[in-house]
């Protein structure tokens, strides 16, 4: 969420900034918003010592013996004011709340302005795609191979958009897994957390997929409203939710392998075909708690620990800085990685590495204390690390021969007890 006091003092620069994103701030709402709220906030202090006055005047009367009963009434009439205004300044709090609270986050000054992915600029490139002496195959066909990549299956136990793995690409993908993890605990210090799959409204609420998002979740049934995660990002940066951090605890920085839920709203007839665009999929998650003024150099780090899984891997990629009109809701500034696929013959995304800088913290109320005590926001950061399902996909393609065996990277060979080549 965005600061109130900033929207309140800039307002114009504040929806300037956001229409970059293509999202444009209804000004004059917010500030009749802003009029009735201070206007009902003056009349609430003037009751309030009105009733105060008030209150001290019948306590004198009183102890002096007099009469009061007229005072009284008088007293709860105000009181009775009071209740009706303090009510409807609440209500209005509500709705300001409201209005705040599908506000995107502005766009840090480096993201490049345009109007869709396709002014997304290339950072830097890694690895060069590989030249094959035959036509190469995408993962369907690669996968179909004894039913090892199995959508039929899928579509009756669940329905579109899901998929069932067999045999060594069900193992591939495990040691695809354990591999991530073990470089981000081993090598980049990240502390290994596991969360739960079904959360509550609050914590959807303070990562942002909630109420603008709600289209894309899966919503659980029961007494209470819950959904399914969209990315283990919601509950594992929720942990730090209403919490006040001492300074020593910071960076906090976790690695999770989860499960994730979308109903990918919006993108019906988009990769229909094969694994890219899944209702559930896994992915091995970082998330980042940070002092405000490391973020942006954290955000570069965390890009890079996502990087070495590629590199590791020997898969060729390009980094992205997404353009103001393709980030997230959260995100002030996002790195795409996006890794080569044979079968497509381009770049498709693998992982994305956000700083959404106070922007979560504040619908989170997380703070940290510094080493004068003075409390402040934290800055919040995620990003893949990587997607497993499209890491699989990536592996089988750029790692296929002419016979259509798959040959397993060298990294990942320890974890698949010294098997080279899947035939």
């Amino acid at each position: 969420m965005l600061d109130p006091k900033l929207i309140r003092s800039s307002i114009d620069t504040v929806a300037a900034r956001i229409e970059t994103r293509g999202f444009v701030m209804d000004i004059a709402k917010f500030n009749a918003l802003e009029e009735q709220r201070k206007h009902l906030q003056v009349k609430m202090q003037e009751l309030q010592n009105e009733r105060n006055v008030k209150s001290k005047e019948v306590g004198h009367a009183k102890a002096s013996g007099k009469n009061v009963s007229e005072s009284l009434k008088d007293l709860k009439q105000l009181s009775d004011s009071l209740k009706l205004v303090e009510d409807q300044f609440a209500n209005l709090q509500i709705e300001l709340d409201h209005y705040l609270a599908r506000l995107p986050n502005i766009p840090h000054e480096s993201v490049p302005i345009g109007k869709s992915e396709d002014d997304n600029q290339v950072i830097r490139l890694w690895g060069e795609p590989k030249k094959f002496s035959f036509t190469p195959k995408d993962h369907v066909e690669l996968g179909a191979n004894q039913g090892w990549i199995d959508f039929e299956t899928a579509a009756k136990l669940s329905g579109a958009r899901f998929v069932v793995l067999r045999g060594p690409l069900a193992r591939l993908q495990r040691a695809l897994i354990q591999f991530m993890l073990d470089l981000h605990i081993h090598e980049h210090g990240y502390q290994e957390i596991s969360v739960p799959y079904i959360v509550n409204t609050d914590c959807l609420f303070g990562t942002g997929q909630l109420p603008n998002l709600k289209e894309d979740l899966f919503s659980v049934s029961g007494e209470s409203e819950r959904y399914l995660i969209p990315t283990s990002e919601s509950p594992i940066t929720n942990t730090v939710r209403e919490l006040i951090i001492d300074a020593g605890k910071l960076p906090i920085k976790y690695v999770c392998y989860s499960s994730c839920f979308r109903s990918e709203a919006g993108s019906y007839g988009k990769d229909i075909k094969g694994m890219l665009r899944q209702h559930q999929f896994e992915k091995v998650e970082l998330v980042q708690i940070v002092k405000p003024e490391l973020s942006y150099q954290t955000l570069e780090e965390l890009t890079g620990h996502a990087e070495k899984i590629l590199q590791q891997l020997e898969l060729p990629y390009r980094v992205t800085a997404l353009c103001t009109a393709d980030l997230g809701f959260a995100s002030a500034k996002t790195y795409d990685l996006e890794v080569w696929l044979p079968g497509q013959q381009r770049y498709r995304e693998i992982s994305s590495c956000s700083n959404t800088e106070s922007f979560q913290a504040r619908r989170m109320k997380a703070r940290w204390r510094d080493e004068s005590g003075k409390i402040e926001l934290v800055h919040t950061l995620n990003g893949s690390g990587l997607a497993v399902g499209r890491t699989l996909i990536a592996v089988v393609e750029n790692y296929q021969d002419e016979l259509g065996r798959i040959h397993i990277p060298t990294a990942l060979q320890p974890y698949m007890d010294g098997m080279e080549v899947i035939e």
